[in-house]
């Protein structure tokens, strides 16, 4: 019974460890067999939380907040200038699998809305300009 308290760092620890940065279903298994859960309740947490992906996502994943702040503060328009940038739509990863673009309720950056995370770092004050600025360099380390 007490490993099931530790369900949500066991499935952190699984993706975190995959290089496309999501939960593959036979090690969602082998987690649900090992452990004695039951494979739809594994199901269900795994896509409740927006943190736990099911599909591969890209080496880089940028998070954009679409919380109320961030919207009075333009975010869809900067939603709008990302996917036009990296040719993807939101839940889309770039062809080269450098970028993933997703959604955020909040990322808690509401005094420097609008925000975005890539990855575990956080970038507030956002213009278009600043966007471009912060993914060339992260296309500089390709």
């Amino acid at each position: 019974m007490e490993e099931k308290k530790h369900l949500l760092e066991q499935l952190h620890e699984i993706q975190n460890n995959d290089d496309k940065h999501y939960l593959p279903k036979e090690k969602v298994v082998e987690l649900a067999k090992k452990h004695g859960y039951d494979l739809a309740q594994v199901y269900g947490v795994e896509t409740f939380y927006t943190m736990y992906s099911t599909k591969p996502r890209g080496k880089h994943i940028i998070r954009i907040c679409e919380n109320q702040s961030c919207h009075m503060a333009n975010s869809k328009k900067l939603i709008r200038h990302m996917e036009a940038i990296l040719n993807i739509s939101v839940g889309e990863t770039t062809e080269d699998g450098f970028f993933t673009l997703e959604l955020s309720s909040c990322l808690g950056m509401c005094s420097v809305s609008p925000a975005m995370m890539i990855d575990e770092v956080p970038y507030g004050n956002l213009t278009e300009d600043r966007i471009d600025e912060i993914l060339a360099t992260y296309k500089e380390d390709k």
